[in-house]
């Protein structure tokens, strides 16, 4: 069964290698990088799980670009069609922030934005963001984010559904969102607030099958099948690590299909 991954990056040294990420290399037993990954064995990766298309985004923070929208072009490029582009942007400079969007979308190719508020230490209610919601609904394109705690070691406020990624819902109830990392230990507000807004949905980058909350297999078993995509928040977790235990959620197949793969065909529209 084909897969797409809605939530990774292909790093740059400067991405992999930043000390905020130092709590994640403690996790997963990596080291710093000493050159490059190679666009090639991110490929690989993801034939090895049947991953047949990953979106592959920038990181915007205020020091500038962990990974250029020109960069992530770059990697879409030579990924021989496997990959494709997720824009990043300026907070701090909005209207030059909506001018690279657009260049990232008609230009590029990308099929959609993503922000992490962490990075920024700013709730995706602050008024920084509403130029590039608006953006977002005039392109045609997702707003992607992060919901839950944070791993790397900055604040976790930033990322609480209630009350942030409701009040957008309600503020621009035309923009489609993608909410990244499953919500946890708010799974349940993320949950209430997919399924008050027919726009939000959920994506569970971050987390090993074996790791899902209860009560988001409860909710992908259930009326949130069309609601919940796949994503490894690779190369953290590789596909085929993220999908070991699949079997264990006892998903039917018409959900299973919606979940890796057919619900991110629609709404990002692949």
């Amino acid at each position: 069964m084909p897969v797409i991954d809605v939530w990774m990056q292909h790093p740059t040294l400067r991405h992999s290698n930043h000390d905020m990420f130092e709590s994640l290399r403690r996790w997963t037993g990596t080291e710093r990088l000493e050159e490059p990954l190679p666009v090639r064995a991110t490929v690989a990766a993801m034939a090895a799980a049947d991953v047949e298309i990953a979106l592959s985004a920038a990181w915007y923070g205020p020091q500038g670009p962990l990974i250029s929208n020109d960069e992530v072009a770059d990697f879409v490029a030579r990924s021989d069609g496997r990959l494709r582009g997720v824009a990043g942007a300026d907070l701090t400079r909005p209207v030059l922030a909506v001018r690279e969007l657009r260049r990232a979308v008609t230009e590029l190719g990308f099929v959609a934005l993503r922000i992490v508020p962490w990075l920024w230490q700013l709730p995706p209610t602050d008024r920084l963001y509403y130029p590039l919601y608006a953006a977002c609904v005039d392109l045609g394109i997702p707003f992607c984010t992060q919901v839950g705690h944070t791993g790397p070691l900055r604040p976790s406020e930033t990322g609480r559904p209630i009350p942030y990624v409701d009040q957008v819902a309600l503020d621009f109830p035309e923009l489609t969102i993608v909410c990244g990392h499953i919500g946890y230990p708010w799974t349940t507000e993320m949950i209430a607030v997919a399924d008050k807004h027919a726009n939000v949905y959920i994506d569970t980058s971050a987390y090993t099958a074996r790791r899902y909350p209860p009560e988001l297999v409860a909710y992908l078993r259930g009326r949130g099948r069309r609601k919940v995509l796949f994503g490894t928040n690779y190369p953290m977790i590789t596909p085929a690590k993220a999908l070991e235990h699949l079997p264990e959620l006892d998903l039917d197949g018409e959900t299973t299909d919606l979940f890796l793969s057919g619900n991110a065909r629609r709404v990002f529209r692949l």
